[in-house]
């Protein structure tokens, strides 16, 4: 049996480690949507780190997911801060996902997924301070200040559903 976020039509995953600075961006705009009383159709994840490729690879034909919305850090050189809504033909230039830490690379899942129907949005934010190896849990304050923004981005992508 599927676990209950692979029973929903939406699945907003955040991804990002809380642990290194800006990186955490995704985390706390997850928190954000956990508070809300959002349409029952629609699963949260802090997908953390690296559990988001686990994620996606329990996606199969059983469940009806028909859009994901990845929000996490991009690094595309804006200034930090600056929201940026990408689809799966902008994954080749998202560096960490072809290839991250852990050598996995999230664009293939992602990609699979839009081949089966689904709908992939990625709503990224430009970091400023990823501090890895250091460990830093705030975020910069033009990272901080797009929180609000996003989840508004992310709201808005639920409703077209």
């Amino acid at each position: 049996m599927l676990p209950e976020y692979l029973r929903k039509e939406v699945l907003v995953i955040g991804c990002g480690n809380i642990l290194f600075g800006d990186d955490g961006f995704g985390y706390h705009v997850v928190k954000r949507l956990e508070d809300m009383d959002l349409p029952d159709e629609v699963g949260v994840i802090d997908g953390g780190a690296g559990s988001a490729y686990y994620i996606l690879s329990l996606l199969d034909e059983e469940s009806p997911v028909k859009k994901i919305v990845v929000v996490d850090t991009i690094d595309f050189n804006l200034p930090p801060g600056t929201l940026v809504k990408l689809g799966v033909e902008d994954l080749p230039k998202v560096e960490k996902y072809n290839f991250d830490a852990h050598d996995v690379p999230l664009a293939p899942y992602l990609i699979e997924a839009h081949r089966r129907g689904i709908e992939v949005v990625i709503i990224g934010c430009q970091g400023k301070e990823i501090t890895c190896p250091e460990i830093k849990m705030e975020l910069s304050k033009e990272v901080e200040a797009s929180i609000e923004r996003a989840v508004k981005m992310v709201l808005e992508e639920i409703e077209k559903r």
